[in-house]
């Protein structure tokens, strides 16, 4: 059992690493929504991933504190996010997110087929950091041909 998730949810996560290249999974809003609602088998998923495998965007953080600010129960929401801060990295916008997010806006206004803002950003922060995007959301995001993407929903 990883220590670090005791704090999520005692005993579920937990998983051993490998010296081969460990591979990055970045969550986006929808799958963070349905895990802390216990929707689908995100939570299955992800108690079956390392820690260190998993990370967040600094923009799904925005929305979800949007999300605990619009919340009919702030202070459980703000208890589980915090905890699951605790053992999860934030991948910022830097330099290299917002010139892949750039790229792919520009590339898909050229074909005709945009993205919302906030999704083309964290597009742009997974493409930087060579991360998996886990999403509900695979119609949209599979326009980006660069761009991995799996959905732990079902």
């Amino acid at each position: 059992m990883s220590t670090a998730w005791h704090r999520v949810d005692a005993g579920r996560w937990g998983g051993e690493t490998s010296a081969k290249a460990i591979p990055m999974f970045l969550l986006d809003t929808n799958t963070l929504i349905y895990f802390f609602k216990g929707q689908g088998k995100v939570a299955e998923h992800l108690f079956a991933t390392p820690p260190a495998e998993v990370a967040i965007s600094a923009v799904s953080f925005y929305e979800i504190e949007v999300g605990i600010e619009k919340s009919a129960h702030p202070v459980k929401r703000r208890r589980q996010f915090d905890g699951f801060l605790a053992v999860v990295s934030v991948l910022p916008l830097d330099r290299a997110g917002a010139r892949a997010a750039a790229t792919v806006r520009a590339d898909l206004e050229r074909r005709g087929l945009p993205i919302g803002p906030l999704d083309n950003l964290i597009a742009g922060i997974a493409l930087a950091h060579r991360a998996i995007l886990v999403t509900r959301n695979t119609r949209e995001f599979s326009r980006l041909p660069d761009l991995a993407v799996t959905d732990w929903y079902d």
